[in-house]
């Protein structure tokens, strides 16, 4: 029998293991991951930017825990030797029709306790010569991390605390009983007191298994991306976004420098219709009939019919794209972009077809499931694992350190 069992092997689920053995040091703790490596979806194809938080509602768990979690984000890796850079961004405001949109956002940001600042086109060029922008505003706390390499450390020091870690499990059966759950595998049945549900792309499927409704499904949306050529990374300093359209629940298409020197250009965001689907072809029969015949993606696609073709547009136009990328640097030319591996991002989904805007967590009675926890949850994955952690009431087999 094991204390806890997690299912999910991507940077939150490792964070959340992590944050077990700080609170509960005797623990059994066990991981479960169907891929045969860990963080291999959301979180191995993440853009790797430390987030500053903001752009979220203040008081929301986006804006708290992104907050926090880039401050002791920043001091994990500094704590052990993983390679990052606060290096700070700019969000720029294009044309005088999108300042009163970019001080909207500042407010936010000030809001948000966050120490911005606005700067004029002169600054703007010093930070970043090649923008286009009548004004900006400078994010010095945001920064850029290989999430994987954080990942591979936070399963490492699970393991040096006697946590087993199983590749290649997946779960096909869970059943909560009056002491625990039953986990069942494509390998092995596993028993634990307490299950928390980190399982990214396939988190609602998981809490069904387990006996609980939510009135959300996942519905994944595919971020293509291009990376400037070499030669062309100069016209990007370090992280340059848009001023986000408030008709559309992304970011937009951004620049973003890597850790390794690479400078990601996108994304745009497109249905998926595979839950893991990373390419144009990829498809699911499961996947795909399930968001066709959910009401809320449909609800979801009427509003935001406009955008919606627009982002498909540029899906299959590289020209469309590239005159989008034109907005922040005019100098980016087609033949200067390289197609780049895309991402798939978990966004949750209501009946109603309003997106879940904040993580979502569901306390059962053996389970614990993270609902929903797409960007900037790598940026707050130590928080999300706090907070999932100091959930759990003092388990009566069990010490707890204070």
């Amino acid at each position: 029998m094991y204390d806890f069992a997690i299912v999910g092997g991507g940077i939150v689920g490792l964070s959340t293991g992590m944050a077990l053995y700080k609170r509960f040091p005797n623990a059994k703790v066990l991981l479960l991951e169907k891929e045969k490596e860990l963080a291999m979806h959301q979180t191995g194809h993440n853009s790797g930017v430390i987030h500053s938080g903001i752009y979220y509602k203040p008081g929301s768990f986006k804006a708290k825990f992104a907050r926090q979690g880039s401050q002791s984000m920043t001091e994990f890796c500094q704590t052990h030797n993983i390679d990052h850079d606060i290096c700070g961004k700019v969000i720029v405001a294009t044309s005088k029709e999108e300042l009163p949109l970019l001080e909207n956002l500042y407010k936010r940001g000030i809001e948000n306790q966050l120490n911005i600042r606005k700067i004029g086109p002169e600054e703007l060029k010093e930070l970043e010569p090649h923008v286009n922008g009548v004004g900006a505003i400078h994010v010095p706390m945001a920064g850029i991390v290989n999430y994987k390499q954080v990942s591979e450390k936070f399963a490492e020091i699970i393991r040096e605390n006697g946590g087993q870690i199983e590749l290649g499990n997946k779960v096909e059966k869970i059943t909560e009983t009056t002491d625990g759950v039953v986990i069942e595998t494509n390998k092995k049945t596993y028993n634990a007191r307490l299950l928390i549900n980190c399982a990214g792309l396939f988190s609602d499927r998981v809490t069904n298994m387990s006996g609980y409704k939510a009135d959300m499904k996942i519905v994944p949306f595919r971020g293509e991306y291009y990376q400037l050529k070499p030669e062309k990374r100069y016209l990007v300093k370090n992280l340059i976004y848009p001023v986000p359209n408030p008709n559309f629940p992304f970011l937009g298409v951004h620049f973003t420098r890597m850790i390794d020197g690479k400078v990601d250009v996108g994304p745009n965001a497109v249905l998926s219709f595979k839950r893991e689907g990373y390419k144009k072809t990829d498809f699911d029969l499961k996947d795909f009939t399930e968001v066709m015949k959910f009401s809320g993606f449909w609800k979801l696609a009427s509003k935001y019919m406009k955008e919606g073709l627009e982002e498909m547009v540029r899906s299959f136009s590289k020209s469309k794209f590239v005159e989008n990328v034109q907005r922040l640097i005019p100098e980016v030319q087609e033949e200067d972009l390289i197609p780049a591996p895309a991402g798939v991002r978990a966004q949750a989904l209501k009946s109603n077809g309003e997106l879940v805007d904040d993580f979502h967590i569901i306390l059962g009675k053996n389970c614990i499931h993270v609902c929903n926890a797409p960007s900037p949850a790598a940026t707050a994955s130590i928080e999300i694992g706090k907070y999932i952690v100091n959930r759990i009431p003092e388990p009566t087999w069990m010490k707890v350190t204070v």
